[in-house]
């Protein structure tokens, strides 16, 4: 018997003659993921992954936490691998599953037969181990409507599979493809939530930060930095570029109307977003607004920024409240970051009375009084 790690495949399976192209990144991502936790052999078959760790040396328990956040697979599983014998089977079903069952009440036994061959169906397998658990296991019951864990004996062409309960994997598509988006990484909670669920549909992120430096600090960055870090756990590699926005602000601050400040400087960093992607070959930005959540956010904010963006805008959480967003950053592992202090850029020169229904003509009009075309290529 050996233990391995079973990924099963989420929507990839339905992606017809392009299935290959998507299951190909989605196993040079999870084969990435393994390399940091020793030596371990991948097989795929019947939208199935087995990861076997080939060695001693190799990490079982961080590998399974690791593979839990590679996007593409939706059920992740630790399982014991036996040769095709209904004794070896059924011992396997004896020594391994009670540590899995201490605790439970009721459970109940599936059977899965995808080789032929074996000479016991489905139905017959899932009677027969389940009289091999309640032997090793006197404490359960078998409840085959609302057990508290199931079984899994899956029999497949190489080997057969036993697992008690399966979590939650992160879902989603492989990480690229879909294109790649350049994300507009502040400090705080959202973009970084963002950055995730866009990452989680197979768009590969880079992240572009604005800083205020000396308004801001040394430890503001730092922040965003690590904020990037704990986003490659699910986003894989992530290039984090920085502009400085100081010198933009204070011309904004004096040559412009307060009311107008931060409109003015949201469409700064759009044109620098735009530059931004161009350079990296990013076809989409991303950005962490929610509708109506700050003055900049309203649906008539939102459009005077949009007019000057050359590129689509992806704002995954438009339609969320805090709430719902905060959830997503706790379970990510942002949440304790984000809150952390240390100002951003946004908070530089903040106007005491925001406009929050712009019209386009006045904007334009106050940008007209800064020298915009010399400002973005400086910041460049």
């Amino acid at each position: 018997m050996t233990e391995v790690i079973l990924c099963k495949y989420g929507e990839v399976v339905l992606k017809g003659l392009n299935k290959s192209w998507f299951e190909g990144m989605m196993l040079r991502e999870l084969k990435r993921r393994l390399e940091k936790h020793g030596r371990f052999e991948v097989r795929a078959a019947q939208s199935t992954v087995s990861c076997t760790p080939l060695d001693a040396d190799a990490d079982f328990e961080s590998a399974y936490e690791d593979v839990k956040k590679v996007f593409g697979f939706v059920a992740i599983s630790r399982a014991a691998a036996v040769e095709k014998d209904m004794g070896a089977i059924a011992e396997c079903c004896r020594a391994y599953l009670p540590q899995f069952l201490e605790g439970k009440k009721t459970f109940k036994v599936e059977g899965k037969r995808a080789d032929k061959r074996f000479p016991l169906n489905s139905m017959q397998l899932s009677a027969e181990l389940g009289g091999e658990i309640l032997s090793a296991c006197p404490w359960l019951r078998v409840d085959v409507h609302e057990p508290d864990v199931t079984v899994r004996v899956e029999i497949r062409e190489e080997r057969a599979f036993i697992h008690a309960g399966q979590e939650k994997g992160a879902g989603g598509m492989p990480v690229g493809s879909n294109g790649k988006a350049m994300l507009l990484l502040s400090g705080g909670i959202d973009s970084p939530v963002a950055g995730y669920m866009m990452a989680r549909r197979g768009v590969k992120i880079e992240a572009l930060h604005f800083e205020s430096f000396p308004y801001t600090s040394e430890r503001a960055r730092e922040k965003v930095l690590e904020l990037a870090r704990i986003m490659t756990g699910y986003t894989g590699p992530m290039t984090v570029h920085v502009i400085s926005l100081t010198h933009i602000q204070e011309e904004l601050r004096d040559n412009c109307d307060e009311a107008y400040f931060t409109l003015l400087l949201r469409r700064f960093m759009v044109r620098l977003a735009n530059r931004a992607a161009a350079r990296f070959k990013c076809q989409a930005l991303c950005t962490g607004e929610s509708l109506g959540q700050v003055a900049s956010q309203t649906m008539a904010a939102l459009n005077v920024t949009d007019a000057i963006a050359d590129r689509v805008v992806f704002r995954p959480l438009i339609g969320m409240d805090k709430n719902d967003i905060v959830e997503i950053s706790r379970r990510i592992g942002t949440f304790e970051t984000s809150i952390l202090p240390y100002e951003d850029c946004c908070t530089v020169f903040t106007p005491r009375h925001p406009k929050t229904k712009p019209e386009i003509e006045k904007v334009e009009a106050q940008e007209a009084l800064v020298d915009v075309e010399a400002l973005c290529r400086e910041a460049m």
